[in-house]
């Protein structure tokens, strides 16, 4: 993982997003801890919400309101709420990565992102089983906790552990994606396919994943991660190698090398 060893301090904006953040984080550990007693109901194949989405998405909110009255949101549970300033907007998943959470396994995150206008001016994504908080404003890098992180250096293609997100139940083409996957897996060291978008754009801001692609995607899965992979050095595009992300609802990002070595399979 490329870390630096600068400490920095955190703006009053990112401690907001952090305290908000943790709050929630409490009861989605102790909901975890006790898994088999939530109440659930389906959405839909593979796409479950659970009561720890409600509660976490309500503190969320509370808490983000109370710090910034007028900020509107978009979240995934109840949709869109305006705001009396139309240029703020908080972009929350209080729990990416359901199903993980509901069968046990200790992969899943919380992820906010503040849009001012058409752009993503901060964000952060907490993985609450390690406790790591990765986050990142603009213009001021990108941190794991509070050390600053860097995309991979790797160039080599066939030395890339690629992040991946596939289609299940009823989103996205699997035929589409199995042949997008054939054109890349014979050539690199291998694949992960990790079931938490947030975290996946995490990890390629830290090096853990030196490229990662999906499509389609949710705004609030990928808008604080973009962020993170592009103030860490790294490059984000939609699937077409444009700068659409937003419009596409795809995403491919990397370090400048392997995001140019995907499209080229990609498009092979």
């Amino acid at each position: 993982m490329h870390v630096s060893s600068r400490f920095t301090t955190r703006s009053a904006l990112v401690n907001v997003m952090t305290a908000a953040i943790e709050k929630a984080a409490r009861g989605l550990v102790r909901d975890f801890g006790e898994v088999e007693q939530l109440q659930v109901s389906r959405k839909g194949l593979g796409d479950f919400v659970s009561s720890a989405d409600h509660r976490a998405e309500d503190i969320l909110i509370s808490e983000l309101r109370k710090a910034r009255p007028k900020f509107g949101f978009i979240t995934e549970e109840s949709g869109e709420i305006s705001g009396e300033d139309e240029t703020q907007t908080w972009i929350i998943d209080p729990l990416d990565g359901t199903s993980n959470f509901l069968h046990g396994i200790p992969h899943f995150a919380i992820t906010v992102a503040l849009k001012m206008n058409d752009e993503i001016i901060a964000g952060a994504t907490y993985d609450p089983i390690k406790d790591e908080m990765f986050w990142a404003e603009k213009g001021r890098g990108t941190f794991l906790n509070q050390r600053r992180i860097r995309v991979s250096a790797r160039r080599q293609f066939d030395e890339a552990l690629v992040g991946i997100g596939a289609p299940y139940g009823h989103h996205g083409d699997p035929e589409l994606f199995k042949e997008r996957l054939t054109k890349v897996l014979p050539h690199v060291a291998g694949v992960r396919r990790m079931g938490v978008a947030s975290l996946d754009l995490a990890y390629i801001a830290c090096g853990r994943f030196d490229v990662f692609f999906e499509e389609p995607m949710h705004i609030w899965d990928y808008a604080a991660g973009i962020l993170m992979v592009q103030e860490a050095g790294g490059i984000v595009t939609d699937i077409n190698g444009k700068l659409k992300t937003f419009e596409t609802n795809s995403v491919v990002a990397g370090n400048t090398d392997m995001h140019g070595a995907l499209m080229k399979k990609l498009n092979a």
